[in-house]
């Protein structure tokens, strides 16, 4: 058995394409909705957040042989309690990583190391803010953007209960909250960003399976200022072995079984 964090619909695909090579999973997601998807394609999944001797015990329950780290780009703790775990436990640890997103300087793209640092540069913007970044760290961007006359903050995150009662006891209107599943196409991100009148809208560097391209470019189109984060530098022990596509994950993880 493998275990499996899935954080990104890319996730899903790379858990299909390793059931169809034989390899039995256990798939691992933050929301039911993600483990409903796994479990109706065949895959098990449970459900909720691991801190590192929670995973310790669910991989030993499992007789779990390796680990794969395909959470988002994002997720520093998933990926130190993964690698943690699989040092604890002397177990391979692989990490699918989405190939990094790249833009050519632009005047109206600021890229920005932090949450922290994304807030500020919005609060200084002023105007209509889409925020577009999760739930996990919405209060970031609340403590310095609501109750400023001169900004109107909307959120777009996953319509799970969570977020919306996340953003309501934070002080979020119920009018400036966007709940939709991704991924958005350039169409639907150009008529919310119209319908909102969006003059700032602030992303994280996920990757373009994320579809982070046709967010960013159709902003930039419509004149809309556009605060990037960059991906944070994830350092990845020694004995862990990171690759970028379904193909060495699946060689990567057959050569691990074999062993």
């Amino acid at each position: 058995m493998i275990f499996m964090l899935c954080g990104t619909s890319d996730a899903r695909e790379l858990a299909l394409t390793l059931t169809r090579e034989g390899l039995r999973l256990l798939a691992s997601v933050v929301t039911a909705s993600g483990a409903e998807r796994l479990e109706a394609a065949g895959i098990p999944a449970r459900v909720g957040r691991l801190d590192q001797q929670g995973m310790i015990a669910c991989l030993r329950e499992n007789g779990c042989s390796a680990i794969i780290d395909a959470s988002h780009p994002f997720a520093q703790e998933a990926h130190d309690h993964a690698m943690g775990a699989a040092a604890a436990l002397g177990l391979p640890y692989l990490r699918y990583e989405r190939r990094s997103v790249s833009y050519d300087k632009h005047p109206r793209l600021i890229v920005v190391h932090s949450y922290e640092e994304a807030a500020r540069r919005a609060k200084q913007l002023e105007g209509s803010i889409m925020l577009t970044t999760g739930g996990k760290t919405l209060e970031i961007f609340t403590e310095q953007l609501l109750g400023d006359s001169a900004i109107r903050l909307t959120v777009r995150l996953l319509p799970c209960l969570e977020n919306i009662q996340k953003c309501l006891s934070l002080g979020i209107e119920q009018r400036n909250i966007i709940a939709l599943q991704g991924p958005f196409s350039r169409e639907l991100n150009e008529a919310l960003y119209r319908q909102y009148g969006t003059q700032v809208m602030v992303t994280k560097e996920s990757g373009a399976e994320g579809s982070l391209d046709e967010k960013v470019y159709a902003a930039l189109d419509m004149g809309i200022c556009v605060i990037l984060i960059a991906r944070p530098q994830t350092v990845f022990g020694d004995s862990s072995r990171v690759y970028q596509s379904f193909e060495e994950m699946v060689s990567a993880v057959t050569a691990c079984i074999k062993k």
